[in-house]
C-alpha cells in the first residue's frame, strides 16, 4: 500500500460529508486545475491515462529511491544504493520510487493488472504503446498520461508523467521527493508515448469526490483509502452487505478492490447497482 499523508481532523470530517453525497450516477467532468497543481491539467486524456496521472500524483512528497518500486507487486518499496550516485546512500532506508517504479505503479493503478514493469527502457518500448511522439515534436501533441523519457543512442535513463500545460509528475533523482516539474525538452530528451486507452478486463471507474473505501463492507469498518476523484479501478467481486443510503438511493452491493485490501459501496461505481460480468464474492 503506497505511503500517504494523513488527513487532519478537520479535513477528515469534510472527507467523510462529501464521501456519502452526490446521486448515484456519473457526474459531470470537472474542470482542469490551474497549471502548477499535480492533476490532469488538460483535457483529451483516456479514462486510463487520467487514472494514472491521478495515482502519480497521490504520491507527492514520497521519496525517490533508486529500485523503488520494483517488488513483486506494483508499490513502494525500499530502495537501494546506487554505485553511482552518492546520494542514494539512504536509499535503503526510505520507502518509495524510482521513476519507473511509480509510471508502474500508477498505469497498475489505473488500468488494472500491471501493464508496465521493467525499467524506463522497457516501458517507453513496452508493447502496450500505441503512439510515439518525437523530440522534436514538444509537447504540442501530448496529452495527460503520455511518458516522456530522456536517453540518447538507444537507451532510456529516465522516465516522467507528462500532466498537461508543460507540467509532469515525475520520481527524478536520489534526495529529492516526487514532485511536479516543468517539462524539460533540451540535453537528450528523447520524446514520447502514449499507452493503449484499453482497461483490462473487471476495471471501473468510480465517480464523485472524497469518497473513502473501507476495510470490511461496511461504513463503519475502518477507512482504508480516499479517491479524491474519478478513478479506474479493478473489482474481484461483489457481495451483498451493509445497505448505503446516499442522495436518495440505496444499495446493499458492495465491490472488494483488491489493489487496496478494500471495500467500497457501489453507489460509487459507475454502472449498474449490480455490476454485470463481475463475479459473487464467497
Amino acid at each position: 500500500m503506497a505511503m500517504r499523508r494523513t488527513l487532519g481532523a478537520a479535513l477528515a470530517a469534510v472527507a467523510l460529508l462529501a464521501a456519502w453525497g452526490g446521486a448515484h450516477g456519473t457526474p459531470a467532468a470537472a474542470a482542469p486545475r490551474a497549471a502548477g497543481a499535480c492533476d490532469v491539467l488538460a483535457p483529451g486524456a483516456s479514462a486510463v491515462a487520467e487514472g494514472a496521472v491521478r495515482a502519480a500524483c497521490e504520491q507527492i512528497g514520497v521519496w525517490y529511491t533508486w529500485g523503488g518500486g520494483h517488488g513483486p507487486q506494483p508499490g513502494p518499496t525500499y530502495g537501494q544504493v546506487d554505485p553511482s550516485d552518492p546520494d542514494s546512500a539512504h536509499d535503503p532506508e526510505r520507502l518509495g520510487f524510482d521513476c519507473s517504479g511509480l509510471v508502474r505503479y500508477a498505469y497498475a493503478r489505473a488500468a488494472g493488472g500491471d501493464p508496465l514493469p521493467g525499467n524506463a527502457y522497457h516501458q517507453f518500448n513496452s508493447p502496450e504503446v500505441k503512439q510515439r511522439f518525437t523530440a522534436a515534436q514538444g509537447t504540442a501533441p501530448l496529452l495527460p498520461g503520455d511518458l516522456l523519457a530522456w536517453g540518447s543512442g538507444g537507451s532510456v535513463h529516465h522516465i516522467a508523467i507528462y500532466l498537461g500545460a508543460g507540467k509532469m509528475v515525475e520520481a527524478r533523482e536520489s534526495g529529492t521527493r516526487i514532485t511536479v516539474s516543468d517539462v524539460r525538452l533540451g540535453g537528450d530528451y528523447a520524446g514520447a508515448v502514449r499507452m493503449a486507452a484499453a482497461a483490462a478486463p473487471g476495471t471501473f471507474s468510480t465517480w464523485g469526490t472524497d469518497v473513502w473505501t473501507h476495510k470490511e463492507p461496511s461504513t463503519t469498518s475502518p477507512r482504508v483509502h480516499r479517491f479524491p476523484g474519478p478513478t479506474i479501478v479493478r473489482i474481484d467481486c461483489q457481495k451483498h452487505a451493509e445497505p448505503v443510503t446516499a442522495e436518495g438511493y440505496t444499495n446493499d452491493a458492495w465491490s472488494y478492490l483488491p489493489e487496496y485490501g478494500a471495500w467500497i459501496t457501489n453507489i460509487y461505481i459507475k454502472g449498474p447497482a449490480w455490476l454485470d460480468g463481475v463475479r459473487t464474492c464467497r
